[in-house]
């Protein structure tokens, strides 16, 4: 089974990566657990919560992971089964901050012995304190890449890929707040809910945490604002451009347009003034000069160029 069980005195912390059938057999056999707390286990799309019972909390939590193929933030899901003697986490391995830390404790005791002595609590605060001290340098990370989306909208270079960049950050913010917004509420009322898992007054801790997923609330309001306002200013540089193009291509189609003319009408076969003499063409070209520069100066009259 992919089940792996670390003891320190009488606490046992199970982890659990890609969870079967087997593990969840193996857990309603040896654990009181809720069938449908075990059924949640498996199930792909949950809500954070904290579902309370006599003897132990289930809870489902939600922490992001980068897909760096897909170029977006996706929910990454933690069950967690915790008791007095026992923390069970139930994941897909793709946290691998958790994964770290659960080798940690397996390979140094002094690891293990700070992070189990004090009950299941203490071990489950500090292991959600870690997931979300990982959620800040995924917030980062989407900063720098609205800068360098800002830095691309104001180059020439950069601006035909520039509406895509913002595109997939505005998807990856919104992905982000998905995140963070139920586990806001799991979170701030975790804390009165495992005191009697735990000898230490976590009071002070689990207020520093809540204060860390508001400010990664808080950074992704920010950047969901910056965003739009790099949309804004996207659309009105594009514009910006589109007329100045139109503008010159009317300019110029405006000045050939009597050209044009006057080649025409000296191209009809009728008799016309200078028309078979050897000064024709000078004479057509002057005509030329006259209309083109009248009407550049008119238009720089007008301020139009």
């Amino acid at each position: 089974m992919n089940l792996e069980l670390l003891a320190w005195g009488d606490l046992t912390w199970v982890n659990i990566e890609q969870p079967t059938e087997r593990e969840i057999d193996y857990l309603a056999q040896n654990y009181p657990f809720h069938p449908l707390d075990l059924d949640d286990c498996l199930s792909r799309i949950q809500r954070p919560k904290i579902d309370e019972y006599k003897d132990y909390l289930f809870l489902v939590l939600h922490f992001p992971v980068f897909n760096t193929e897909a170029r977006v933030t996706a929910p990454s899901q933690v069950s967690v089964f915790i008791g007095e003697k026992y923390l069970i986490t139930l994941h897909k391995g793709e946290l691998k901050l958790l994964v770290k830390l659960f080798r940690g404790c397996q390979i140094h005791e002094e690891t293990r012995q700070g992070h189990f002595n004090q009950g299941s609590g203490y071990l489950l605060y500090r292991l959600i304190d870690r997931l979300v001290d990982y959620c800040l340098p995924i917030l980062n990370k989407i900063g720098t890449n609205i800068e360098r989306t800002e830095d691309d909208i104001f180059s020439s270079c950069g601006m035909p890929h520039a509406i895509e960049d913002i595109s997939l950050l505005r998807r990856d913010v919104i992905s982000f707040r998905r995140i963070i917004w139920p586990m806001r509420a799991v979170v701030a009322s975790l804390e009165p809910r495992i005191r009697h898992f735990t000898s230490m007054d976590l009071t002070v801790y689990f207020g520093d945490m809540v204060d860390h997923v508001d400010k990664i609330w808080d950074g992704l309001d920010e950047y969901k604002e910056i965003i739009v306002g790099l949309n804004d200013t996207h659309n009105s540089l594009v514009t910006n451009r589109t007329d100045e193009v139109i503008r010159m291509l009317t300019i110029i189609a405006t000045i050939l347009l009597p050209l044009t003319v006057v080649v025409s009408i000296y191209g009809m076969n009728i008799p016309l003034p200078f028309q078979n003499s050897s000064y024709s063409l000078i004479f057509v070209f002057l005509v030329w000069v006259a209309v083109v520069s009248g009407m550049l100066y008119f238009f720089r009259c007008q301020r139009w160029i």
